[in-house]
């Protein structure tokens, strides 16, 4: 037992149980002798050497004292040419304006990019920095992937990056429908038979549980967990790749461009088969290229994802914008998405009641799954963040139905058209496309949400298109009436403005001003019946404690 005045327990023991214990010990190494007499001890063997009766002795001797000088002199050139490289990393880190010469064409090469991005970031605008990145990307690959996202598709699209692709030159643009098990397979059908008609397009289904670099992931005993794990049309986009790189002859570089959170670092992980690029829910990981080689003929290169324009419509400002849902209000986002929706098979896929405003709708669900402030009041905005995670995540079901009439696009022409689809082996393309379908367990049609696209999402390429950008959005809040502070001529004066002023600036605030009047009249005078309700509620709060008293 403890003693009350002491702070450690008594190390105390009686005889008998310290003799029994020297006596376990005593049997333990009598036990570890017999093994080892058993075995026999095995002493290590010294090198004999080169006995004297040995002919040619000499001259062994004095090719073994060379081996070891040429040993030692290698060592010393390794350790010299080390030291040299950290020394002009430290130049490099210095003066980032140096040129070094004699790197590899790919690896180094962006590795010395990195690092004068670095220098430079302090100075320049984050969404410079990600167009810069952006072509690089499309200037160096030989092949582009422009990941969809299969729910909407078209609005995954950017008319911007595509027509730099094809007035590039010789460089090939692929679409990649990633998400393909979220859909109907009717759906994804109809999608892939639309699509397909100007470029060739892969169906795909990105795996979401990888192992880590080093790391053995164990495989799960049910087989319905590990289905969700297996990757879908990772063998067609082989094929179509391998194929593209024996017609040209030479090693390929593929790079892999698109909007926020459509998977493009899960396709090029899913591809791999290891958890090299970061991933995750939140927007906007990636802020740099990336080299990875998949294997000695292709080399494939994330980006980060496409700049949105102010100039789109609502609906693609809150699906497709990079920041964050804690920057912008969730209210106004969740709500423009839910106007685009279903309103019945929101009620069903979310087991609420019906709903008239957007509003009622968030206090239903934030009492559906338990969302509450301090004192009982429904939680409405964290309700609009939970729509919306879900929404532009990869967890949630919808679909859009594709056009009924195939437009050609305006930056395509028929011989680009025909320069895109050469070179690659689009029967073979279409049967793996096929097999992937089969393999893919979607969703049925009652279970999924109808939503209604925006069409093609507008994007930003051109640095000086962001500069003036900022002035754009302070004009329009000066129109409507918010009190905005001058702006200087400087492009990075505006930057600093911009950065202190980014909750006004927000794309879900232009979203709201978009809404049509009779829906923002709806808001206000729900949340004008829910205020009065709260009100009423503590009168009658204030007069049952009146009376009890």
């Amino acid at each position: 037992m403890k003693r009350p005045k002491l702070k450690k327990a008594s190390k105390r023991m009686t005889c008998h149980k310290r003799y029994k214990i020297q006596k376990k010990i005593r049997e333990h190494h009598r036990k570890l002798r017999k093994e080892a007499k058993k075995r026999g001890h095995k002493k290590p063997r010294k090198d004999p050497g080169v006995p004297n009766s040995a002919p040619f002795k000499e001259a062994l001797l004095r090719e073994a004292e060379l081996r070891k000088q040429r040993l030692e002199e290698l060592k010393q050139q390794q350790k010299l040419d080390r030291q040299k490289e950290q020394e002009k990393k430290r130049k490099l880190e210095t003066d980032p304006g140096v040129k070094t010469s004699n790197l590899e064409p790919v690896k180094e090469e962006y590795g010395q990019c990195k690092t004068k991005n670095k220098a430079k970031s302090g100075k320049q605008h984050p969404k410079k920095l990600y167009c810069q990145e952006l072509k690089k990307v499309i200037e160096t690959s030989d092949v582009v992937l422009e990941v969809l996202d299969a729910r909407d598709p078209l609005g995954c699209r950017c008319p911007q990056v595509e027509e730099a692709i094809v007035q590039g030159g010789q460089k090939k643009l692929v679409l990649v429908l990633n998400k393909s098990d979220l859909v109907p397979k009717e759906n994804l059908e109809n999608w892939l038979n639309y699509l397909k008609k100007e470029l060739p397009t892969v169906v795909f289904k990105a795996s979401t549980h990888l192992k880590d670099k080093g790391k053995i992931i164990k495989v799960r005993k049910k087989a319905a967990s590990f289905k969700r794990e297996v990757c879908v049309g990772k063998e067609g986009l082989w094929k179509l790749l391998g194929a593209f790189q024996e017609t040209c002859g030479k090693a390929i570089r593929v790079g892999v461009v698109g909007f926020p959170n459509v998977g493009k670092s899960s396709i090029i992980n899913s591809l791999k088969q290891e958890r090299i690029c970061n991933v995750g829910v939140s927007m906007g990981l990636t802020r740099s290229m990336q080299v990875v080689p998949l294997d000695k003929q292709i080399t494939i290169i994330d980006s980060p994802s496409f700049i949105v324009s102010p100039l789109n419509s609502a609906t693609a400002l809150a699906l497709r914008s990079p920041a964050s849902i804690e920057v912008i209000k969730p209210v106004e986002a969740a709500s423009v998405i839910l106007s685009q929706a279903d309103s019945r098979q929101v009620v069903l896929k979310f087991t609420v009641p019906d709903f008239k405003n957007s509003l009622e709708f968030f206090t239903s669900l934030a009492q559906r799954r338990g969302l509450h402030q301090k004192g009982g009041s429904p939680d409405v905005e964290r309700a609009a963040k939970l729509l919306w995670s879900e929404w532009t995540g990869a967890s949630l079901g919808y679909y859009c139905h594709p056009p009924a009439s195939w437009t050609a696009s305006p930056h395509f022409s028929k011989g680009s058209v025909t320069d895109m689809n050469w070179g690659f082996n689009l029967e073979e393309l279409e049967k793996n496309n096929a097999h992937s379908i089969q393999a893919i367990k979607g969703p049925c049609l009652a279970s999924s949400i109808l939503f209604q696209s925006s069409g093609l999402t507008n994007g930003i390429i051109e640095e000086k298109d962001i500069a003036e950008e900022l002035p754009k959005q302070q004009k329009r809040k000066q129109e409507v009436g918010e009190d905005c502070g001058d702006i200087d001529s400087d492009p990075e004066n505006v930057d600093e403005e911009a950065v202190e002023k980014s909750s006004d600036t927000c794309p879900a605030e232009e979203a709201w001003e978009a809404l049509p009047e009779e829906v923002q009249a709806d808001e206000q005078s729900a949340q004008s019946h829910v205020l009065d309700k709260m009100t009423e509620e503590e009168d009658d709060a204030y007069d049952f404690s009146t009376d009890y008293v």
